[in-house]
């Protein structure tokens, strides 16, 4: 890439509910960090899923977004000739990436259920939350497989991960290194219904869209060396990676949209003004000593990295109490 071009971020949600407060949290760090940079910000939606990605959370997503303050140069209400920043959108690039590496053989039918990959797959190493696969489905033969295939088994499809090891730095947590065979095993990139895995969904549209620099949560950070390894077989330099630490709910959960009353819309609804919410995520941020109402321009020239907490961030239930 031209080192005199722009960095390019992106915040890439997942329209499968409204935007709650930890989302809010990451794309206003990722805004920022794009921002303070004088890069290009993409808003891509990552709603690959049909079972769970609805078109009105994705206008919600929007509507919130532009609510806080928050902007972007690219995206999907943005209509262009050649590019989608939906992933709905982009099947052929994914299948496109999905024949170069089955050519090579790194690709294999698993017809493993859910209930065996449980039974058969490794125990998790600590800190991590997910089973190594085990590989049951690696050495079937050609044979084998078209059998399962006939008795109408259906078939994920698992990338082959060999010897890869992986290493890279992240800007917040610092060196970071995992051999994929003990840290994940091969993994998924199509599933048995079809869908393309998000692990390779998501190194395609970094890719194609030039995405140089991403700031995402710290729950992505174990999957990173996965994606890095496909960037690598696709023949791809891999983006810079910050990966912010969340925030958590009073029970030290992930937020997530069962707390509904740390959605956007909640909040904007019992009386919140969006200068409040910016204001609180950034003393979260420790980008302000104290919460006050601000909104995210400016917060830019006093943003840096290096002011960012390295641990989660536990907030209440509920914001209206506090702002």
């Amino acid at each position: 890439m031209d080192l005199n071009q722009k960095p390019r971020g992106r915040f890439a949600p997942s329209p499968s509910g409204r935007m709650h407060l930890g989302n809010a949290w990451t794309a206003l760090l990722a805004w920022l960090d794009i921002r303070k940079l004088g890069g290009t910000m993409v808003l891509r939606m990552e709603d690959l899923d049909p079972d769970r990605c609805r078109p009105q959370f994705a206008e919600g997503l929007l509507e919130d977004l532009q609510w806080l303050g928050l902007d972007w140069d690219e995206g999907p209400d943005r209509p262009s000739v050649t590019v989608s920043y939906k992933q709905s959108k982009r099947s052929d690039l994914y299948q496109a990436a999905f024949d170069s590496l089955a050519q090579r053989g790194l690709v294999y039918p698993c017809f493993c259920s859910r209930a065996e990959l449980r039974s058969v797959a490794s125990a998790p190493h600590a800190g991590e939350a997910e089973s190594v696969y085990s590989g049951r489905c690696a050495g079937l033969s050609a044979v084998e497989q078209a059998e399962k295939l006939s008795g109408r088994h259906q078939a994920a499809c698992r990338l082959r991960v060999g010897e890869a090891e992986i290493s890279f730095t992240d800007l917040l947590f610092g060196p970071q290194r995992q051999k994929l065979s003990q840290g994940c095993g091969d993994f998924v990139i199509r599933r048995s219904d079809g869908v393309y895995a998000y692990q390779l969904a998501v190194v395609v549209d970094d890719a194609a869209m030039q995405i140089d620099r991403v700031l995402r949560g710290a729950d992505l950070l174990a999957s990173t060396p996965r994606q890095i390894y496909l960037w690598q077989l696709l023949g791809y330099p891999p983006p810079t990676f910050i990966h912010a630490p969340l925030l958590l709910a009073a029970d030290g959960s992930r937020l997530s949209k069962r707390q509904g009353s740390l959605t956007i819309e909640a909040l904007r609804c019992s009386g919140v003004r969006p200068q409040q919410i910016i204001g609180q995520l950034a003393a979260w941020a420790g980008l302000i000593d104290r919460p006050e109402a601000l909104r995210p321009d400016e917060l830019i020239d006093g943003f840096s990295l290096d002011k960012l907490p390295r641990e989660p961030v536990v907030v209440g239930d509920t914001l209206t109490d506090r702002i």
